[in-house]
């Protein structure tokens, strides 16, 4: 089936590469250039490395000299996690897995059954011990898109002295989301989240906040992060975080989405419905199907979602999102998540609502004509 029928609804995942972020990383690559050099080639990529750091730094509220970029926002969470010389880490229990595997013994905060922190354990947990430590507490989840308080999560940090983390890689670009307007000391960012390449991202870091480098070489990324940059895939960060400024305004499609398989299935769950939340996102269970036959009965019908997180070598398994928000496992194992970005149009929904729709009543049609043999 060609990509021109496909309704592409796994934004979450990796977003389709903007026009504008192809025709700069284009232009990069067919220029070519060391940014070290100091001839004329060089000096025109490093160009187009500043003025991507100012894009990025415009998208995310922040300073120029405040951006470091990375591989992707998998680095760029190591290197808050291992960069701040804290002895102690505290993160919510839904993190990514890049946040809570990136070092040992990091301790997790509970949520709630919406998937938000709770506060007063973290509050708690901080009184705990004096040692220095990391509050790290993503902007938005990337499988329910509920959004985190992070104003009262800096406050609270503020208290004891901690620094705090922000994973912002699924709200940049989606929702409003400032470096210095959240008062955080590090925030993650990934292109390819809102048409930008993959294989880039950034941490930026606030200020004089504390940060030691985890390699060492050339001076590049005023000595943060030593190896010649990824000039194209930069470039195309820079492009596509100007594109992403205005942000998605797709809360309708969001609610006519969850309208139609509310209806469809009135004991379908929308997880994290009570909570804050992207309006990209839709994660949502089906009753009685399990993810895999959603995955794979709606990509037959040109459409694309995943189940749980994309970071999984493709594997389907058991969302531990879903898991700390203390939701039934036998429901759990029914979630699919629906993620809209730059170029989802009403054409995709529908598609999607009408192949949801099929695949709930043939299942619902199959259960019945087995009762009744039995």
């Amino acid at each position: 089936m060609s990509s021109a029928v496909l309704a592409y609804l796994d934004h979450n995942a990796t977003s389709p590469l903007r026009p504008v972020a192809f025709d700069a990383m284009a232009e990069a690559l067919k220029a070519g250039g060391n940014p070290s050099s100091v001839h004329r080639a060089g000096r025109a990529a490093r160009g187009r490395i500043d003025q991507a750091r100012r894009q990025v730094a415009a998208l995310v509220g922040a300073m120029p000299s405040e951006v470091i970029f990375t591989s992707g926002g998998t680095e760029a969470n190591n290197l808050a996690i291992t960069g701040t010389g804290c002895q102690r880490v505290l993160a919510s229990s839904v993190e990514h897995d890049s946040v809570l595997k990136a070092a040992p013994d990091v301790e997790r905060i509970p949520v709630d059954s919406t998937g938000v922190i709770v506060l007063g354990e973290l509050e708690r947990m901080l009184a705990a011990s004096p040692v220095p430590t990391l509050v790290s507490v993503m902007f938005a989840n990337n499988e329910t898109g509920v959004l985190q308080p992070i104003a009262e999560v800096v406050r609270l940090a503020r208290k004891t002295g901690a620094l705090v983390h922000c994973d912002a890689v699924q709200g940049a670009g989606k929702a409003e989301v400032e470096l210095h307007g959240l008062g955080v000391d590090y925030l993650s960012v990934s292109a390819h989240k809102f048409g930008g390449p993959t294989g880039i991202g950034a941490l930026v870091v606030r200020g004089n906040a504390p940060f030691v480098t985890d390699r060492r070489g050339g001076g590049q990324e005023a000595n943060r992060r030593a190896g010649t940059e990824n000039v194209a895939g930069i470039a195309g960060f820079g492009a596509a975080a100007s594109a992403a400024r205005n942000g998605l305004d797709v809360l309708a499609l969001r609610e006519r989405l969850e309208t139609a398989l509310l209806k469809t299935a009135p004991q379908a769950q929308v997880f994290g419905a009570d909570a804050k939340r992207l309006a990209n996102t839709v994660c949502i269970s089906m009753p009685g199907v399990r993810a895999e036959t959603q995955v794979m009965a709606l990509d037959l019908a040109g459409v694309c979602v995943s189940a749980g997180a994309a970071c999984s070598s493709g594997k389907v398994t058991r969302s531990a999102v879903l898991t700390a928000m203390g939701v039934d496992s036998a429901v759990a194992d029914t979630a699919v998540r629906i993620s809209f970005g730059w170029n989802t149009e009403a054409e995709d929904i529908e598609r999607l609502i009408a192949a949801w729709q099929d695949l709930y009543i043939r299942v619902q049609n199959s259960d019945i004509v087995r009762d009744r043999a039995a």
